[in-house]
């Protein structure tokens, strides 16, 4: 079965004097982005079951926004481990996803997302903007992979880049 990755970096958070990082919300551009994330997918008939969302308010709030904008919500599971999490750390929480689910999106932080989704490229996309993935992820921005594994088999340089976008509001 194919299935679809979203990795998604959280759009771009306020820094407010005194607020925790753990607490930082999104900015008002983020709040306008973010929303842009969830009608790209949407645009792009990606309709994710579940969503590995990182605890962290901005992470949240991203995900809570972006998945206003689909027809149906993920299933969200926020957890701790995805805070500040590397690329292997992420791995492990996507290779835990239940393998009946054919599309998932994470939302999380730099730089584990983007060590992430540079780690799975299996280097055969045609997509236009893989150089710009190379180069980091912004604030609100995505990179869609198509895996042809269970998600507990999926490894480095196994995931196709099918499409990278940023999305500004």
């Amino acid at each position: 079965m194919v299935k679809t990755l979203v990795l998604v970096r959280h759009a771009k958070a306020a820094n407010p004097e005194g607020v925790p990082d753990h607490e930082r919300p999104l900015s008002e551009q983020g709040r306008r982005d973010a929303p842009e994330v969830g009608r790209w997918l949407q645009s792009a008939g990606t309709a994710p079951q579940v969503a590995l969302v990182s605890s962290a308010a901005r992470t949240q709030e991203t995900f809570q926004l972006l998945a206003g904008e689909l027809a149906t919500a993920p299933e969200a599971r926020f957890t701790d481990e995805a805070y500040y999490a590397g690329a292997g750390e992420l791995l492990e929480l996507i290779r835990s996803l239940p393998e009946d689910g054919p599309s998932a999106v994470v939302v999380a932080h730099n730089p584990g997302i983007s060590s992430l989704a540079n780690a799975l490229d299996d280097g055969e996309s045609t997509v236009e903007d893989t150089t710009r993935l190379r180069t980091g992820m912004p604030t609100s921005s995505l990179a869609m992979f198509r895996v042809s594994t269970e998600w507990s088999a999926l490894d480095p340089g196994t995931a196709r880049l099918t499409a990278f976008a940023v999305a500004r509001g």
